[in-house]
């Protein structure tokens, strides 16, 4: 499950990267080149992953399994 966390957090920083209005690329409409390597890392990550056998969740998966994680936590 830590090959997927990494996935979802590679792409979720991407995702929060793209929508700070303050960055020039965010204010040009422009790419974030960084935010694409996070991404790319990411599909290589979970492509590896996938040739490998491992069962790889999807993003949607990934986001109900950390809500409920952090709810328990929470809860302790």
């Amino acid at each position: 499950m830590t090959e997927n966390d990494l996935v979802y957090r590679l792409r979720k920083r991407a995702e929060i990267r793209r929508q700070i209005p303050t960055r020039k690329s965010v204010q040009e409409n422009q790419p974030d080149r960084i935010a694409d390597l996070l991404e790319e890392a990411a599909n290589t990550i979970e492509q590896y992953m996938t040739d490998k056998g491992y069962e790889v969740t999807t993003h949607e998966k990934q986001a109900e399994f950390d809500k409920k994680r952090n709810y328990n936590y929470d809860k302790r």
